[in-house]
């Protein structure tokens, strides 16, 4: 098998406690991802990989496959657990709070780590256009060169906007992972700035990996907040 698409779905969340089980548009939030995923032509197999039986209960209910992981110190934690009892190729990490990933946000990423080898980690850079984000602590800021290699990720504005002429980026979507990095990253301890900026994505460039950075024109609508609640479900009514 060469992709593997995992959903880390935990229950704990200090903003919105069960998350993944809450309803948008008549349809569970872990459902509706896992749904979206499962139509991605590069994506072979799509698991949720949760520490809660009710999740897991309600995935296969619909038809889904879940995996018990134990208690894990974050998402890609999570992952890895699953990628390490299911060999691939390469692995999806598709956050369970997205639920407009879609094919246009998966695909592109597959594609750079089949046609760049010396990829070993790929996500998605938005340019910011709403300027709350840029200062959101919620929304994960980066920074990267001109060949798309990332330098910094934080929860803090980077770069620092002394000038309305700059241009600021956000992470959204979903990390694509080579397997075997994946499965070293889960071995390795949380970092400093890992811990600092609550970012796993620090774990991997305080190590002295690379990570590569795909500029997409698409938006998504990353479910953090109550508020966010409300803006997904204004989206799909059309309003």
């Amino acid at each position: 098998m060469k992709t593997l698409a995992v959903i880390p779905a935990r229950f704990a969340s200090t903003r919105i406690p069960g998350k993944p089980l809450v309803t948008i548009a008549g349809v569970p939030l872990v459902i509706r991802v896992l749904s979206n995923v499962s139509k991605c032509r590069s994506v072979d197999r799509a698991v949720v990989a949760t520490d809660d039986e009710r999740i897991a209960a309600l995935v296969r209910e619909n038809g889904g496959e879940a995996m018990m992981t134990p208690d894990l110190p974050s998402g890609g934690d999570r992952v890895a657990w699953a990628a390490e009892r299911i060999p691939s190729e390469y692995v999806i990490n598709v956050q369970v709070d997205d639920p407009l990933v879609g094919s246009d946000m998966i695909d592109p990423l597959i594609e750079v780590l089949n046609s760049a080898p010396d990829v070993s980690l790929a996500l998605l850079a938005k340019k910011i256009e709403r300027d709350e984000e840029i200062t959101s602590s919620h929304i994960v800021k980066m920074v990267f060169d001109k060949n798309g290699k990332a330098l910094y990720f934080s929860r803090s504005p980077i770069p620092f906007p002394r000038s309305t002429e700059g241009k600021w980026y956000k992470h959204i979507g979903p990390y694509a992972w080579r397997r075997d990095l994946l499965l070293d990253f889960s071995k390795w301890e949380q970092t400093p700035l890992e811990k600092a900026e609550s970012l796993e994505m620090l774990r991997v460039l305080e190590r002295g990996h690379s990570i590569r950075c795909i500029v997409t024109q698409r938006d998504t609508i990353e479910i953090d907040t109550p508020n966010d609640l409300l803006r997904i479900e204004e989206y799909l009514s059309g309003s």
